[in-house]
């Protein structure tokens, strides 16, 4: 089974409480296998083993409380 990983921009996080909401929204999702946020990088990449639409993962960084934009 292959992965898809996408990268999005963070905006504000302030510490890594922060990055552990996000992944744990953004986990939640039907076919998220793994999110990792580094607040150092304002970046969050996303693992897929099904295909995701990126409009769901930022309304998951939304509800978190957070921006996101999708990069790659």
């Amino acid at each position: 089974m292959s992965t898809t990983r996408m990268t999005f921009a963070i905006t504000g996080m302030h510490c890594n409480s922060c990055g552990l909401l996000i992944d744990d929204e953004v986990e939640e999702l039907p076919g998220v296998t793994a999110s990792t946020t580094d607040v150092r990088t304002e970046r969050t990449v996303v693992e897929c083993e099904t295909p995701v639409d990126p409009e769901q993962i930022i309304a998951a960084i939304t509800e978190a409380g957070y921006q996101g934009r999708h990069l790659s």
